[in-house]
């Protein structure tokens, strides 16, 4: 037996009585042809899927530890509250409930703190206030003889009815919503179990104990290990959201007044279009913000918050930021006009909108870095000085363009003539010409004026949050020229 290897491949080949060689093919049998295509799809779909599921798990962990250390905490409540289950002489203490304990921890932990202590409290409250009426139900059906059954329907319907209905007022359904649930089931299983159950006070003990033990194991860890709070989510929010808005602020106007001719790679143009676009996060972050607020009104006193830290402002200083994004919004689509406005347009204005533009985005900025520090700012007069006079300097250059009259032509001439060669003067445009860059203008004006409305709203959390004093050696601003009294 013999074998060579012809155009790459082995082959073998077996010689015969005549001096002659044969090739040798081997024999495929179904059975093993249906075992490679199974083993090949096997290869291609399962494995393939899994090892990309894999990748992406990595990805989303790695893109967010958080998550990684809230799956750690889950895991560790479950194993702290399964020795109750595990341990005789605990098993015994609860009444043979544990496994209630490990239905709260699992509904209950949330992944901050805020949302924790939220489920917690009201399902404990929930969970205290339905079982005592369901006893007093009890207690008065029973004395009602042969009615028992009747009396227990209808206060089940009418506790129902009532719980559910709270579920739609909003200001409830905000905070208590989850609470509500928990009522309706607690009430419906202590006034049904108590038909037939003799023991229902000895029960309803046993489930509101294991139901604490769950919650104060939930607690404990979500505040002592690696905890997440809601309300410092939701300071760093408001803070990037006021950097987004600088840098969108002064990306649409630099977009608007750059020359064409210049060109930029494509990297460069992605993170313009990433600035300019920054103002949609601002509108986007409504409901993010109000139920970070929300959450954080549960949270005890953490880092520079106080229990009694004014969050409902952080709702009034998000307002006050989206009316800043909308007026963004219709700059970005200035951008995008088909009607352009002249050259000799832009360049009247573009010095006046970029000083503006640039004024606005200090405050935006210096507005983040009060937040950032929880410092009142020693510049934040100056910085109001300054773009209020580049706002009357941008208005005193709208009123000066100028524009073409419907005189004769006679008298047009004849105007010309006395004004003299002077460029400025003899630069004559229409309305239409104008308008584009007009509508730039007015739009930035609007814009400073709600960025005085931001500032109000943050001074106002500055004071009722006791933010600090900033000085000026801390600010190395030692120098800065103060604002005359009564800019």
């Amino acid at each position: 037996m013999t074998s060579k290897e012809e155009a790459g491949k082995l082959e073998w080949r077996i010689s015969v009585d005549n001096g002659t060689t044969e090739r040798l093919v081997p024999k495929s049998g179904l059975s093993k042809r249906i075992f490679l295509c199974l083993k090949g799809l096997v290869m291609k779909v399962i494995v393939e899927r899994i090892a990309k599921f894999t990748r992406k798990a990595w990805r989303i962990g790695a893109d967010d530890p958080a998550k990684m250390v809230h799956c750690m905490k889950v895991g560790l409540a479950l194993s702290l509250v399964s020795i109750f289950y595990y341990t005789r002489p605990l098993y015994d203490g609860v009444g043979g409930n544990a496994m209630w304990a490990i239905m709260t921890v699992v509904v209950v932990f949330e992944s901050n703190v805020g949302a924790t202590f939220s489920k917690c409290v009201n399902r404990v409250v929930a969970t205290i206030l339905a079982g005592s009426l369901g006893i007093a139900v009890h207690w008065v059906a029973t004395q009602s003889g042969k009615a028992e059954p009747f009396v227990i329907g209808c206060s089940v319907f009418l506790f129902a009815f009532a719980a559910t209905y709270t579920r739609f007022v909003p200001s409830f359904k905000a905070r208590f919503d989850y609470g509500a649930m928990i009522f309706i089931l607690t009430f419906s299983l202590v006034s049904v179990c108590g038909y037939r159950v003799e023991k229902l006070v000895d029960l309803a003990q046993q489930r509101v104990s294991t139901i604490a033990i769950g919650t104060s194991i939930c607690i404990i860890i979500t505040v002592f290990f690696c905890p997440i709070w809601a309300g410092s989510q939701l300071h760093r929010l408001v803070q990037r959201n006021f950097d987004k808005l600088a840098d969108s602020l002064d990306g649409c106007v630099a977009e608007y007044f750059k020359e064409k001719e210049v060109a930029t790679n494509q990297k460069e143009d992605e993170e313009t279009n990433m600035k300019l676009q920054g103002f949609k996060c601002v509108l986007n972050s409504k409901g993010t913000e109000e139920s970070m607020a929300n959450l954080a009104r549960w949270e005890p006193a953490h880092g520079s918050f106080n229990f009694r830290h004014p969050w409902k402002l952080y709702l009034k200083i998000g307002a006050a930021m989206r009316r800043c994004a909308y007026c963004l919004e219709n700059l970005s689509i200035c951008i995008n006009y088909e009607t352009e406005a002249p050259e000799q347009v832009k360049k009247h204005f573009g010095e006046a909108c970029m000083k503006l533009s640039s004024a606005s985005s200090k405050i935006l900025r210096e507005l983040a870095d009060m937040m950032k520090n929880t410092r009142k700012s020693s510049k934040m007069d100056f910085l109001v000085f300054e773009m209020n006079t580049a706002v009357q300097e941008l208005q005193e250059t709208l009123k000066t363009v100028p524009i073409e009259t419907n005189k004769p032509d006679e008298e047009i001439s004849s105007e010309e003539d006395n004004k003299g060669d002077s460029e400025d003067i003899t630069m004559s445009m229409s309305l239409h010409e104008v308008l584009p860059v007009a509508t730039l203008v007015s739009l930035l004006i609007e814009n400073a004026a709600r960025i005085q409305t931001t500032i109000k709203a943050v001074d106002e959390l500055a004071n009722l949050a006791y933010f600090e004093q900033d000085s000026k050696k801390k600010t190395g601003d030692n120098n800065t020229k103060q604002p005359p009294v009564g800019s």
